[in-house]
């Protein structure tokens, strides 16, 4: 969809609030009484002007950028003038207008600068009225440079936005396809959903990805975990263990996966397989990434992360890293765990280590294949050696809860132990808890011998017990 087509729709709207004005004699020095009706002319002439004299077709610098903006702050005061608007705009009234056309134009309209401001890690837009964002792990309603809540001046508007996202990715959204995950192009995760599955309107949930993915030091410095446990994980890595972060819905998983893979040697061949590219591996020279595709407008072409895995193993990897496992695509990942590809990494939802095995038990039966139960846990007892479980706490922060090493099974379940645990403080304590080591000894020691370590040696060397 191209920006002029946008921004006619966007007018539309403009032009219906303006209808019953028109009648309105121009002599009246008094047409507009309300500010936000008069804003919304401004917006229009000066978006019509910018079209009618500037290509947006090939803004590539910042310096045309900056000329096209000048020439709107020109513009602005002439339409005062000429639409004989007696309401008094202040220099914050101008730059909010300016800002709404530029936004429009360029990029996601009020929520273009929500996008840009790196301390956001999370918009959610429910509906026109109301739009949200967390920031330092809580939740927050946004508010304009006048402290008044921002929204969207119509529905039409919201609308407009939601084509922009999923215009670039040959995507439809409509009543019959209201239901959409999209990536945008700086892979940032988008979910839409439209009215009336929504009852409050159209929603738009956007994830956000930092630019530059923390390493496992700046995961350090913000308290996820202690350094000396980091440096435990980075031999676990190296070791070429199998290994799932667990957590919940915005725990940080990926963003500690994406740490985790720092550690892989850079000339191992990795490929890294996901339902919308996060994983930023900078650092690895023979990396091979792999996105699902979804069914095209007639249902054909759809590419799932079962095929994706299959396919990968075909494909000579030394590690594979599934984004996130949620379906049948589990047992393929197993069986790939289980037959030489050590050193595999991936993510899953649950509430605890011992809530991922019992979730893979389930993604592994949605594979369709009639196994017993018996059967199922032996192979992922046997393809996973650790369990990482990452936890949001009330105060925003997260943090690693514990480290499990996967034993084996018996006719009563899973055998397991926690390596480290996190143990809360009182209260009245500044820190919420400490992950602490729990004394247990690692029983598979294998790969780590034979990376040439030694566990008793790593908790002396790091400190463990202390």
């Amino acid at each position: 969809m191209s920006v002029e087509s946008i921004i006619k729709e966007r007018q539309l709207d403009l032009e219906n609030k303006l209808y019953e004005r028109s009648s309105i004699t121009e002599s009246n020095n008094e047409i507009f009484e309300d500010k936000d009706e008069a804003k919304l002319l401004l917006e229009k002439k000066i978006r019509e002007k910018l079209i009618e004299n500037y290509s947006f077709n090939d803004i590539n610098s910042i310096e045309k950028f900056g000329i096209i903006r000048n020439a709107a702050w020109s513009m602005i005061e002439d339409e005062i003038n000429m639409n004989n608007l007696t309401i008094y705009f202040d220099s914050y009234d101008k730059a909010e207008i300016i800002e709404q056309v530029i936004y429009t134009i360029f990029g996601y309209g009020v929520l273009d600068p929500l996008i840009k401001d790196s301390s956001i890690t999370e918009i959610m837009v429910n509906g026109i009225n109301k739009i949200f964002v967390e920031k330092n792990g809580v939740i927050e309603r946004v508010k304009n440079n006048r402290g008044e809540f921002l929204k969207f001046n119509s529905k039409d508007e919201l609308i407009n936005i939601i084509e922009k996202i999923v215009a670039p990715i040959n995507r439809k959204v409509d009543e019959s396809n209201p239901i959409v995950d999209a990536r945008l192009p700086n892979g940032f995760r988008v979910n839409i959903l439209l009215s009336p599955i929504s009852l409050d309107g159209h929603i738009i949930t956007i994830r956000k990805f930092p630019e530059s993915p923390y390493t496992i030091d700046k995961l350090v410095d913000f308290g996820m975990l202690p350094s000396n446990v980091a440096k435990f994980l980075e031999n676990l890595v190296k070791s070429k263990y199998n290994i799932i972060v667990s957590g919940g819905t915005g725990a940080g998983k990926t963003t500690f996966l994406n740490a985790l893979s720092n550690f892989i040697n850079e000339n191992e061949r990795v490929i890294t397989i996901e339902d919308a590219a996060e994983l930023k591996l900078s650092s690895l020279n023979n990396l091979v990434r792999l996105e699902t595709r979804p069914p095209n407008i007639e249902g054909n072409g759809e590419i799932t992360m079962r095929d994706l895995v299959r396919s990968a193993l075909r494909m000579r990897p030394d590690r594979i890293i599934v984004g996130e496992v949620r379906g049948g695509e589990a047992l393929d990942m197993l069986q790939a765990m289980n037959t030489g590809h050590d050193g595999s990494l991936s993510t899953g939802h649950a509430n605890s280590s011992l809530d991922m095995l019992m979730r893979l038990e389930t993604m592994v039966l949605m594979a369709g294949i009639d196994l017993p139960l018996i059967s199922i846990r032996q192979q992922i007892a046997s393809a996973v050696d650790i369990i990482i479980h990452i936890s949001k706490l009330q105060d925003g922060k997260r943090k690693l809860i514990e480290i499990t090493e996967i034993l084996g099974v018996n006719n009563s379940g899973y055998i397991t132990q926690n390596l480290f645990e996190f143990k809360r403080g009182s209260s009245n304590n500044k820190e919420i808890g400490v992950l602490e080591y729990t004394g247990n000894a690692m029983k598979k020691t294998n790969k780590l011998e034979f990376a040439g370590m030694n566990f008793e040696k790593i908790l002396n060397e790091y400190n463990m017990e202390g």
